[in-house]
């Protein structure tokens, strides 16, 4: 591979682990000043309350308010951290993009970031979310569209840091 095209990729990804950090960043961010409307959505989710009448698996619901709001500083803390670690590694990348070996490492951070946020889109919010406490049911506390997508992001960032330049 020409020397031009391997800088140009490492650019690329600088740019892509730029985005998660702003998009991230500003999702535990929008979670935190909008606390309340957000911490709504969670509650509804873990309470399944807007899941089909007569569920026989509504004995997994949460209703302890101190443990709901536990969960959602949980994902607060954890899409705040990714957003953290994806700016970590967009410096320690900048500062290595001219040496291919420096830079191999500091992609490290990068991936560190990208598989916290897979483990809390898709671990979280799909499995735990969606099929545990049933959100699929629900058609106003449903984010699995949404935590489909965030996980598909990080994936498909994963596979791209990963990659050789």
């Amino acid at each position: 591979m020409n020397q031009q095209l391997s800088k140009a990729l490492r650019r690329s990804k600088i740019v892509f682990m730029a985005s998660m950090c702003v998009w991230t960043g500003l999702v535990g961010i929008n979670n935190v000043m909008d606390y309340r409307a957000n911490f709504q959505f969670v509650q509804h989710v873990l309470e399944m309350d807007t899941t089909f009448p007569g569920n026989p698996l509504l004995w997994r619901s949460l209703h302890w308010r101190p443990l709901q709001h536990a969960a959602y500083l949980g994902i607060i803390a954890v899409e705040l951290l990714v957003g953290l670690l994806s700016g970590i590694a967009v410096l320690r990348m900048l500062a290595a993009r001219d040496d291919p070996e420096k830079f191999s490492r500091a992609k490290a951070v990068g991936v560190m970031a990208l598989a916290l946020g897979v483990l809390l889109w898709l671990a979280g919010f799909e499995a735990i979310g969606g099929e545990y406490f049933l959100m699929w049911q629900s058609h106003t506390w449903n984010g699995q569209e949404s935590a489909f997508r965030f996980a598909v992001l990080c994936v498909l960032g994963l596979l791209f840091l990963a990659q050789h330049e």
